[in-house]
């Protein structure tokens, strides 16, 4: 047998004091940890607290830095800012030039702005009789076109400018002319029933008189049942797809149908003035008159003076009256040099007259643009209206394409040959429309007897529908419109023809979500070239851009869904205001109203923020390009966040972008990027406060961009400024 193996060694126990000595050690080790720990604690909290206090002086170093030359930059600000009541009191003087010009040209139309004038062309056309549809289309030209130049005299001049009574002579003028050209319409349409050479318009096919007139503005669809055949329902007009599904009540009837199209709408209710400014009364600055009498006077006297002197010198005198006649003379410049001294005196009063004149009215001018600006970015408190069922919100809803107006007419008595004579019933009441269904009804089973109309509409080509159509109806004893009565519609989206029934005919209209294009997901404003810029403002469904030079606007190009679409108004400058209704009559709505944040989710900011921003953006926009920034919906409502950078032809989109906000009172630049996680008001490093976005963008521009920028045009800055009020880029992305 081998030797045994031994056994391990069994752990050698530890004594006592070893034990006390590994727990003192560890203890030890355990507080100079927990010493460091502190240690270092204290330190980065020194560090911190350090860091914070570096960080206060600097801050309060900037903050005292910036109020000490608040009021030098406030100053250069106003300056500035001067463009804007000069470029109102351009826009005055060309308001002024235009009825000069059309007193002198005697062109026969009246002058809208003169309320004998108007009421006396609606006089005299009032009294014209048996005017052909014809001749009323033509003279609705003039009558659109002083209905037009009434509602922009009310848009474009400043509340300041207008006196309720204006406002209520313009509106009265707007509603006679309006009702005049309905009068006139059916008129004409009563005279085209029962005309002579009605038997060269009836249809070879049906036996029926058809006619069609078309206009830019208007278009006339006439169907007269002539023949009353029952199995003729459907009435369709020549070369077009619109027509009538028609009951067989009706085609037995004397009747005669009408779809007058027109591309405006008179009647909803004229609504071109939601708030007047009554705070800001016109003011006349009477000139001082006082000068001229002492200025003729003093003139008077001096030539007297003058010819006594020149008299005085023509003969030699004696030695004492030579002494006499110097102290004379003496006195008599003395009295010149007076008389001299308050002439100066005078002319001084008089420059000081006019330049205190000339300020005092660029001051007011100044405070009334000021309140127009703000006027143009204010929400209301509570929904003006309270709706009833079935009735259209039209602060929701926008009406589109203008208004058909469907009617049943009773056929006019026909001319009837009588013996080489022409015999015709004339009807002191005039056009009659033919009630359906009746009011009273023997039939058991009205319903069936009197059904729906079915109504073939087209879509007119220059509005665009971002989704299909809403047909409404007008009711015309409550004097609203309404959805009810309309059933079974269908929108051929690619023939643009809408396709309903109608328990009763009348005017209908087709509506589309006034906000639909808001809040936009991004704008940005770049330059193109001196006093001219290009605003691109992107929604859900398309992506406008805007030029901008001198008091002129041009839509330039129009992106549905991220395809070319082409636009009548592509190309064609115009005025800012006519601008935007252009925009809006062709489905372009970008511009919110005084209540659209009731049905918009936006980030409403302080309209005095609001319009000091888009004010100084207007007056730097010749030389930097501004976009939207995310960051713009993170912080609060009293403050914008924007992306800016100098604009260069070469080279600009590889210059970094500059993330400044501005609470209206201070601009700084942030020290996030667009890309960061967490939104912080950090100043960026090496930079300052600024009371104003004009000094802010001062300290990283160059000389050239500064240059370009005092150089601007003042109506084009006041042109950039009200697109940028109007679109409320701010506060709707």
């Amino acid at each position: 047998m081998g030797p045994k193996p031994k056994k391990p060694a069994g752990k050698k126990k530890i004594s006592k004091a070893e034990r006390q000595r590994l727990l003192q050690e560890e203890e030890e080790r355990r507080q100079k940890e927990e010493e460091e720990a502190r240690l270092k604690f204290e330190k980065e909290e020194l560090e911190r607290l350090e860091t914070q206090r570096v960080e206060k002086e600097k801050w309060r170093q900037l903050e005292q830095k910036d109020r000490e030359r608040r009021n030098e930059e406030l100053e250069e600000l106003s300056l500035l800012e001067s463009c804007f009541p000069e470029a109102e009191k351009l826009k005055r003087e060309t308001r002024a030039l235009a009825q000069w010009k059309h007193y002198t040209q005697c062109d026969g139309s009246p002058d809208p702005l003169v309320a004998q004038e108007m009421n006396t062309f609606i006089s005299l056309w009032e009294e014209e009789k048996n005017e052909t549809f014809e001749q009323v289309i033509e003279k609705s030209k003039l009558v659109l076109s002083l209905i037009k130049k009434l509602k922009l005299i009310l848009l474009e001049t400043p509340p300041c400018d207008l006196e309720n009574r204006i406002i209520a002579q313009h509106q009265g003028s707007i509603l006679r002319l309006q009702e005049l050209l309905s009068l006139k319409m059916d008129v004409a349409t009563e005279l085209l029933l029962r005309v002579r050479e009605a038997s060269t318009l009836v249809d070879v096919d049906s036996g029926n008189m058809e006619k069609i007139i078309r206009d830019e503005n208007v278009s006339l669809f006439v169907w007269a049942n002539i023949k009353k055949n029952p199995r003729y329902r459907s009435v369709k007009f020549s070369e077009t797809q619109i027509g009538f599904e028609i009951p067989r009540v009706l085609a037995t009837s004397n009747v005669a149908l009408r779809l007058l199209y027109t591309r405006y709408d008179h009647v909803t209710p004229l609504r071109l003035t939601p708030a007047t400014e009554e705070d800001y009364e016109p003011m006349v600055v009477e000139p001082v008159k006082k000068e001229e009498p002492i200025e003729k006077a003093t003139t008077e006297e001096k030539t007297v003076i003058e010819e006594k002197a020149s008299i005085q010198e023509v003969e030699p005198e004696p030695k004492q009256e030579r002494e006499f006649s110097l102290v004379q003379e003496e006195e008599t410049n003395l009295e010149v040099l007076e008389e001299i001294e308050v002439k100066r005196t005078s002319d001084h009063e008089d420059e000081n007259s006019e330049t205190n004149k000339y300020e005092l009215e660029m001051r007011l001018l100044s405070e009334a643009v000021s309140a127009a600006q703000l006027h143009l970015v204010e929400n209301i408190v509570d929904i003006p209206y309270a709706f009833e069922k079935f009735q259209v919100d039209l602060c929701h809803f926008s009406t589109l394409g203008g208004v058909y107006h469907l009617d049943i007419l009773e056929l006019p008595p026909q001319y009837k040959p009588v013996k080489g004579w022409v015999l015709v019933e004339i009807r002191q009441e005039g056009l009659q429309r033919f009630t359906y269904p009746p009011e009273t009804t023997d039939e058991p089973d009205p319903e069936n007897a009197f059904p729906p109309i079915e109504v073939t509409l087209e879509v007119h080509k220059d509005v665009i529908f971002f989704e299909d159509p809403k047909v409404i109806r007008w009711d015309t004893e409550g004097k609203r419109w309404k959805t009810d009565g309309i059933s079974c519609v269908y929108y051929d989206r690619e023939n643009r023809l809408l396709t309903f029934n109608l328990d009763t005919l009348g005017p209908v209209a087709l509506i589309q979500d006034a906000h639909i294009n808001m809040p936009y997901q991004s704008w940005e404003l770049c330059p193109l070239d001196v006093n001219r810029v290009v605003l691109t403002v992107t929604t859900l469904f398309i992506e406008l851009q805007i030029h901008i030079k001198e008091n002129l606007c041009m839509l330039a190009s129009v992106k549905l869904k991220g395809q070319e679409h082409q636009c009548h108004l592509e190309g064609r400058w115009m005025t800012p205001v006519p601008f935007i209704l252009a925009l809006k009559e062709a489905g372009l709505n970008i511009f919110p109203a005084l209540y659209s944040h009731f049905y918009v989710v936006v980030n409403n900011k302080v309209p005095l923020v609001e319009v000091k921003a888009y004010r100084q953006i207007a007056l730097l926009s010749s030389a930097f390009v501004f976009r939207w920034s995310k960051w713009n919906m993170a912080c609060n409502s009293t403050n914008v966040v924007i992306k800016v950078k100098e604009y260069q032809a070469e080279g600009a989109e590889n210059r970094p972008w500059s993330l400044l906000m501005f609470s209206g009172d201070r601009a700084q630049i942030l020290r996030i990027r667009e890309d960061s996680d967490v939104f912080s008001e950090a100043l960026k490093d090496n930079t300052e406060f600024h009371s104003t976005l004009y000094h802010m963008v001062k300290d990283f521009a160059s000389p050239r961009a500064m240059e370009r920028v005092r150089s601007s045009d003042s109506l084009f800055i006041d042109s950039v400024c009200h697109m940028l009020l109007s679109i409320r880029v701010l506060s709707y992305s």
